[in-house]
């Protein structure tokens, strides 16, 4: 389990660089236009992604600053986003260096943003549900990409493994 979460942390990585460089190629219209997406926009959906990231990494590490709500915006502009997505990837492939069998299976506890009281369960759970959840947003970034106009992007998991993942197959 441990070297499938490494390989979901480096596949993360690789697949938010795919969105960003599209991302890159809009407008900045283009980038904050809502295209009826749950967060409206790419800029949204991006900025959410940032968000939930670094509230679970606040969650299992203990570190870095945890954001107040769910809708705050952390950045306006795509380069400032970019930067902070970058590093949080960073932050995320060098935390799941630290993990452990016996880490994974502890539980974690913690409170949910959305509702009340504590949540407890397996901390590899968390961390699965982490990973899938970047991969739906991502899916509704590559809907805002083509309702925009622009070329599909190739996010599958076996793409990145048969190209930069190569290491992990």
């Amino acid at each position: 389990m441990l070297r499938h979460f490494k390989m979901l942390a480096d596949y993360n990585r690789w697949a938010n660089v795919q969105v960003y460089d599209a991302a890159a190629r809009l407008s900045d219209a283009e980038f904050h236009e809502d295209r009826g997406a749950f967060f409206g926009s790419l800029h949204g959906t991006l900025n959410h992604l940032l968000v939930t990231d670094r509230l679970w990494m606040h969650r299992f590490s203990g570190t870095g600053e945890p954001p107040a709500a769910l809708g705050v915006v952390l950045h306006n502009d795509l380069t400032g986003l970019r930067e902070m997505r970058e590093a949080e990837d960073r932050r995320i492939l060098d935390w799941v260096e630290t993990l452990d069998a016996a880490i994974l299976a502890a539980d974690i506890t913690y409170a949910s943003v959305l509702r009340p009281g504590a949540i407890i369960h397996p901390l590899h759970l968390a961390i699965a549900h982490m990973f899938n959840h970047q991969t739906h947003h991502r899916g509704q970034c590559h809907m805002i990409l083509t309702t925009l106009g622009k070329p599909s992007l190739v996010l599958d998991l076996l793409h990145f493994l048969r190209s930069e993942g190569r290491q992990w197959m």
